[in-house]
């Protein structure tokens, strides 16, 4: 991967204003940046603030949060075609559909052509920007993977980022697409990224570490089974029958958890608080490439789910179950005999003189 040469130190970083190019205009709900308002580690008003120490200064123009309309809203992104916004992150926000089977007229846009007076379309600003982006960024499933506007039978040809620009597409930083799913993405991980981004953009931090779906290692290591504190309800074959019941493991109910890349269980939705299993709701596999035709439907047990968790309920989780639960007993959830109060003492201890 290519050094990105911007800014080599601390002293340089001051000089910098680091614009970030929000794309809400594509196939979706915007529910990301919705969702994103509501991070705390960090949060944006820390981002754009600069309260972050050493971050270099951060301009966001997303249609959800500007107070600006109009030519005053799109002014950035003409400025950014000139090359007078100088490094820019552009994020993508919903599915691109595909112009070349629209037909009759499948598009999304912002902004006019000062020439034409026709709408520049979302495929035609991601032509134009992409190529002077310091870095490109899809936020949320649909921006990612395509998501539900990219589900069989859909009349637009939705596709996510990577699908549209290619998946060994790199920024004149020689950074690949970075793909942060979730439906919407979860907060934290927009707001912790883009601070990466900037940061590794000053030549203060590494690049992120992606996967082969794009994802960054550091937030989708780990499944959401591995993360769930329902977990070990699933290797001792302890599972609920019902919805809101109780607080064992939900795949019988239909959780894809086990074969789902997600930070949400131990991160949790905000604050640390929240996210699909910690309240009880199964995990529906939002923030996969496959989703949601490959999960589908979604509160029917998965088959290999079925003959796994039959494996551990009918086998060794019995009993795994009644082997803890005896050492607690006997042992572990006991205190040590020699604390008490009596006129003798009784620790062990030995006197050295």
């Amino acid at each position: 991967m290519a050094t990105v040469e911007f800014a080599p130190n601390q002293a340089a970083t001051e000089a910098i204003t680091a614009h970030v190019l929000w794309m809400t205009i594509g196939l979706s709900c915007e529910g990301d940046s919705v969702a994103m308002t509501s991070a705390t580690n960090p949060s944006l008003e820390d981002i754009i603030t600069g309260a972050i120490p050493g971050m270099p200064k951060v301009v966001v123009h997303n249609q959800v949060l500007a107070y600006e309309v109009g030519d005053d809203y799109t002014k950035a992104w003409y400025d950014a075609e000139k090359g007078e916004l100088d490094p820019f992150v552009l994020v993508i926000e919903g599915s691109i559909g595909n112009e070349k089977i629209n037909g009759d007229g499948y598009w999304t846009g912002i902004g006019y052509d000062h020439l034409t007076n026709q709408p520049i379309t979302l495929n035609e600003w991601v032509d134009r920007l992409s190529p002077k982006a310091a870095a490109v960024v899809a936020v949320g499933t649909c921006a990612t993977y395509g998501g539900i506007p990219a589900m069989k039978n859909n009349p637009t040809g939705a596709m996510g980022v990577r699908d549209y620009l290619g998946w060994n597409w790199k920024s004149k930083a020689g950074i690949p697409i970075v793909n942060i799913p979730g439906c919407p993405a979860q907060p934290d991980n927009m707001t912790e990224m883009l601070m990466h981004l900037v940061f590794a953009l000053a030549g203060m931090a590494p690049l992120p570490e992606l996967d082969e779906a794009g994802r960054p290692v550091s937030l989708f290591g780990r499944t959401a089974h591995e993360s769930c504190n329902r977990a070990a309800f699933y290797e001792e074959g302890d599972f609920a029958t019902e919805y809101g019941s109780d607080h064992r493991c939900l795949v019988k109910l239909g959780c894809k958890g086990p074969v789902v890349k997600c930070n949400v269980p131990l991160r949790g939705w905000q604050s640390g608080m929240g996210g699909c299993p910690n309240v009880g709701g199964i995990c529906m596999a939002c923030t996969m490439p496959g989703f949601p035709d490959k999960y589908m439907p979604f509160m029917d047990e998965d088959p290999n789910g079925k003959l796994s968790s039959n494996l551990a309920k009918f086998t060794y989780g019995p009993l795994l179950r009644w082997g803890r639960n005896q050492s607690m007993k006997r042992k572990f959830d006991k205190e040590p005999m020699w604390r008490h109060n009596r006129p003798e003492l009784t620790t062990g201890y030995q006197k050295r003189w």
